[in-house]
């Protein structure tokens, strides 16, 4: 590895000045998670009385882009959104309404970082799976970057106390 490519990995992946980079990072995907959980919470095909209506909208949209020559969806992850997630549809909606919103707070707090960057990019490969394109792919990779960096990206948030905290007390365990 060259000198200039380890002197990028440090100051990015370990240098606490590039924390505010990271904050502007995990604030700015933090606040869309934040709002798109809010706008399913508040919403009743998502959370409420008729919950589920709109994942399996979604859903049976994701399954109509299986066919053609190049399908956008693969068929393996057609047979699990048939067979795993269109019968749990309800519950189903009521996990991604609350996680989405779960999964901002946490980002926007600093708060366990690099799980809720790792959890976001789970939630945003899943909606790509399933066809959906849109600003999937660029918040998927500011999350893995996120992921990457999380002794800092979480320092200038509640992390910087939480970690310090949990790494005495295992230690304490020991």
């Amino acid at each position: 590895m060259s000198k200039h490519n380890s002197l990028f990995a440090k100051f990015f992946f370990h240098s606490k000045q590039s924390s505010w980079l990271w904050l502007f990072l995990r604030v700015y995907i933090g606040w869309q998670w934040l709002y798109a959980g809010y706008e399913k919470v508040i919403n009743p095909v998502w959370v409420g009385s008729n919950a589920g209506v709109a994942i399996t909208g979604f859903l049976n949209g994701s399954l109509a882009k299986t066919g053609g020559q190049h399908p956008d969806v693969s068929m393996s992850y057609a047979y699990l959104i048939q067979h795993v997630a269109l019968p749990n549809a309800q519950t189903l909606s009521y996990i991604i309404a609350f996680s989405e919103v779960a999964i901002g707070a946490a980002l926007i707090l600093g708060l366990f970082t690099g799980i809720a960057a790792f959890l976001g990019a789970t939630l945003n490969f899943n909606f790509m799976f399933a066809g959906t394109v849109s600003m999937n792919p660029y918040w998927a990779l500011i999350e893995i970057f996120l992921i990457l960096a999380w002794r800092v990206s979480g320092r200038i948030g509640l992390d910087r106390y939480v970690l310090r905290f949990l790494s005495r007390s295992t230690k304490n365990d020991m």
